[in-house]
């Protein structure tokens, strides 16, 4: 019987090109590169003409990962955006933009298509409206990214593998907006059903999770934002009958700082492994 095999997917906000940007990208590769992801979602990706190298594509170089970009936002004399950095062959990707756009803060979908020795997983990344306020535009877009993920995938043959969504919701886990995804809410009379990957891992409310924590001090520069929430998730079809898409793990990393007190982000990211060939019985 062919050996078993697993999906290990990350989740990053990148925080632009904030300084000490250099460091905290180096920090971004060393921790990445202990983790030994198959595929990285990537959120406030920045480039910058003749200034700023593509952040995700300096990345994916130092990790020996291919990465798709989608820009979402022009942003200090560039743009900024998503991405996708994937161990597996991206036979095909596309990014559309989300409702509620605004002129200094328009959101994309990003997905890809990634051919594993398994079949084909479909991997989304996005990044919604942040404001506390901006539930009602975050339920607009989470109903969007949901439909356009299902109907991507009815034209795929045979349907992907696994589908994967990734990213900064910017919304807590009580919030109808990540309620809706987790099956637990009707928005604009649809129902859907994603398994939230930390959950499925973690028992009880010993574990928070918190992505955006008070033990970050970047978070302190956006004071104005609720402290200690998690904000960032990996969402994932439901399991089949013959095991794929069991969530094993999921767990927050980029997490720590160096001696400095430097972290690779404001946001700490999110490592899941799961389930990719069937479950040996």
């Amino acid at each position: 019987m062919a050996e078993e095999a697993r999906l290990r997917a990350v989740t990053l906000n990148l925080w632009g090109e904030q300084g000490p940007l250099e460091r905290r990208l180096q920090l971004c590769i060393e921790q990445l590169r202990e983790l030994n992801p198959d595929v990285v979602a990537l959120q406030e990706v920045r480039e910058i003409p003749s200034k700023l190298v593509n952040t995700a594509q300096q990345l994916g170089t130092a990790l020996g990962l291919t990465p798709v970009f989608a820009p979402a936002t022009e942003w200090g004399g560039g743009t900024e955006g998503l991405a996708i950095l994937s161990r597996h062959p991206i036979t095909a990707h596309e990014h559309v933009e989300l409702p509620q756009p605004r002129a200094d803060e328009r959101r994309v979908l990003l997905w890809a298509e990634l051919a594993t020795p398994h079949g084909v997983v479909l991997v989304g990344t996005t990044h919604l409206h942040y404001r506390m306020t901006d539930g009602i535009a975050r339920e607009e877009q989470v109903e969007a990214i949901d439909r356009l993920l299902k109907g991507h995938a009815l034209k795929l043959a045979g349907g992907p593998k696994l589908t994967v969504l990734m990213g900064d919701f910017n919304a807590t886990p009580d919030s109808d907006e990540v309620r809706f995804l987790r099956g637990l809410h009707t928005l604009g009379g649809r129902r859907t059903y994603y398994q939230d990957a930390f959950l499925c891992a973690h028992d009880g409310p010993a574990e928070h999770g918190f992505t955006w924590s008070r033990r970050n001090p970047y978070t302190q520069r956006l004071r104005f934002l609720q402290n200690d929430r998690r904000l960032d998730y990996i969402f994932v079809s439901p399991p089949s009958r013959d095991g794929r898409g069991v969530v094993h793990s999921c767990r927050v990393v980029l997490d720590r700082p160096d001696p400095d007190g430097v972290f690779p982000s404001d946001h700490f990211g999110l490592l899941a492994e799961l389930q990719l060939s069937p479950l040996s019985r």
